[in-house]
């Protein structure tokens, strides 16, 4: 059994003085369309999100403020993972693994951790406590990529099945996740079902074997909506997916470079108006941004997509099948892609299916209080 080490973050001074120096120096492109995000993260926003994350904003205060969640490195199959592990607070609280995707981190779960682990200290039943465990995907954050290729969903998710029941000796648990943590999550529950007693997703994470039945109206539409996002927003993961090494060269170098290719996406995902800010603080975004930055992850993390669309393609478009495992879904009005619920019943063991009228792909950030509500509702009846 691996053994598990206690962590903490501890970024050096050097590190720090290195940041504000290149921050100083960031050379702006020319305007192309005022302050227009047609053609992207405009300059004159850039410019204002530079000069805070230089001047205002403190990664001190927000590494002690993760610092307070107990984190862990463990050794699984040859990979080390990085995971924040709270215990619940309740007569018995149920293991819930939860899996962020791209471009989050495991900062995602600080909003809902705390309702999740202790529901009676959040004006909830303490018998709907879970324990929660979050890890940083292998290439983000605290987990550094092994270097071998292969590193897809489906790894990602037997990885974390070892994590839950060798590692941490839960033989019986819960998944949830959005974005990639969707399509880990999953895997989970297609290849550990003799473990995972249901998945929560809140994005779709694998297609469906399209049989004889005709597609509905409703699922038509999904369809074209789903093909209208890849046509006008999914440049970013044909880069990620076919030269993630070039990109990197420009976002490992250019703190500037890399909040313009993350902050384009948190505004463009989110439920936001097109006010990122309306939404997400300039301190919670530069959080993630910063945990990209330090751990020189943003290569890496990309390679995520590289290696996705060679084996089992996003959203396992080249291996369609069905996931037997209990399946729960929240559907959030301003999701990139929002699926009805016959077509995410194609694809899986549905039991319970939720749409609501706000909120977009951060979940977890954007809409806590109605993703834990979710998570409690959907895990009740499984418990046991």
């Amino acid at each position: 059994m691996s053994q598990v080490r206690p962590f903490r973050i501890e970024t050096s001074a050097q590190q720090l003085t290195d940041l504000k120096e290149r921050l100083a120096r960031t050379r702006f492109a020319p305007a192309l369309s005022g302050q227009d995000w047609t053609h992207g993260t405009p300059p004159g926003y850039l410019a204002e999100l530079v000069e805070y994350w230089h001047t205002t904003f403190d990664w001190r205060k927000a590494e002690e403020h993760l610092n307070e969640l107990p984190q862990f490195l463990a050794e699984v199959g040859g990979v080390t993972l990085h995971f924040v592990h709270t215990k619940g607070v309740g007569p018995h609280p149920f293991p819930l693994l939860f899996s962020h995707g791209w471009p989050g981190s495991f900062v995602e779960v600080t909003k809902i951790i705390g309702p999740l682990t202790d529901p009676a200290a959040h004006g909830g039943d303490p018998a709907d406590a879970f324990d929660v465990v979050a890890p940083s995907m292998p290439g983000f954050g605290f987990s550094p990529h092994p270097g071998t290729p292969g590193i897809n969903p489906t790894v990602i998710g037997g990885l974390y099945d070892r994590l839950m029941t060798e590692v941490l000796g839960y033989p019986r648990y819960g998944a949830q996740g959005g974005d990639f943590g969707a399509q880990v999550s999953s895997r989970i529950g297609r290849d550990h079902g003799d473990h995972v007693a249901g998945i929560h997703l809140n994005l779709m994470g694998a297609t469906p074997v399209l049989d004889s039945a005709p597609l509905t109206p409703a699922e038509q539409a999904f369809v074209a909506q789903a093909e209208h996002f890849f046509s006008v927003e999914g440049g970013y993961a044909q880069i990620q997916g076919t030269k993630p090494a070039t990109l990197g060269a420009g976002l490992s170098d250019s703190p500037a470079g890399l909040a313009a290719w993350m902050v384009e996406k948190f505004r463009a995902w989110s439920d936001c108006d097109g006010d990122v800010e309306s939404v997400f603080s300039k301190d919670e975004l530069l959080t993630d941004i910063t945990l990209y930055w330090l751990t020189n992850t943003i290569t890496t993390s990309a390679r995520l997509y590289y290696e996705t669309m060679r084996t089992e393609g996003m959203l396992g478009r080249n291996t369609p099948g069905y996931v037997d495992t209990p399946t729960g879904f929240a559907s959030f009005a301003k999701e990139n892609f929002t699926p009805p619920r016959e077509w995410v019943a194609r694809a899986y063991n549905l039991q319970r299916f939720t749409e609501f009228d706000h909120g977009g792909h951060f979940a977890a950030l954007e809409r806590p209080e109605d993703l834990v509500t979710e998570i409690r509702e959907f895990f009740r009846p499984l418990r046991a």
